[in-house]
């Protein structure tokens, strides 16, 4: 039987998930800082990075657009009633989260937070198991085979299936 949304918690949200980390990263460099990567002259790490966050916010603003033409809550904790499959969708299951990602990888690199880019590992791993594996279930049981048909077309992150239509 499906439940009436994603999550039941308030602290599975984006918000916390990729907002501890960054908190996080800014008290360690402040406490332990770290150099530098030194790999790429730092105008081009800038220059990245500033990139990286264009991207993510791109990725979100799609994002949002896509889920406020069908009415759809941006919001897990709130119950869905279709799966969007179009718009920036048809590339990504989720794009709030790698939207999210770039945001804070892009971060790290044009302010030179480099405690960021570290914590973006485990921020990700949260991501799967706190916000994206419990949505899954949730979508699954809610729309089935629908669901499954979108999961088996479009990757978790980024791109389409070859065989997918």
């Amino acid at each position: 039987m499906p439940t009436n949304a994603a999550h039941d918690r308030w602290w599975q949200i984006s918000e916390v998930v990729f907002g501890v980390p960054l908190l996080a990263a800014i008290a360690l460099q402040l406490i332990m800082p770290l150099p530098s990567l030194g790999v790429l002259p730092m105008p081009a790490v800038v220059a990245g990075g500033i990139g990286l966050c264009v991207v993510g916010v791109a990725l979100i603003v799609l994002a949002r657009r896509e889920f406020a033409h069908y009415g759809q809550p941006t919001d897990p904790g709130r119950p869905t009633g279709r799966v969007v499959t179009s718009g920036i969708f048809s590339v990504s299951r989720n794009p709030l989260y790698l939207g999210c990602v770039c945001v804070l990888a892009g971060i790290g690199l044009a302010v030179n937070l480099v405690w960021m880019l570290i914590l973006l590992l485990p921020a990700v791993v949260a991501c799967h198991y706190v916000l994206i594996a419990p949505e899954e279930r949730y979508l699954a049981s809610r729309f089935g085979d629908e669901y499954r048909a979108y999961t088996a077309s479009v990757h978790r992150w980024l791109g389409r299936r070859r065989d997918a239509p």
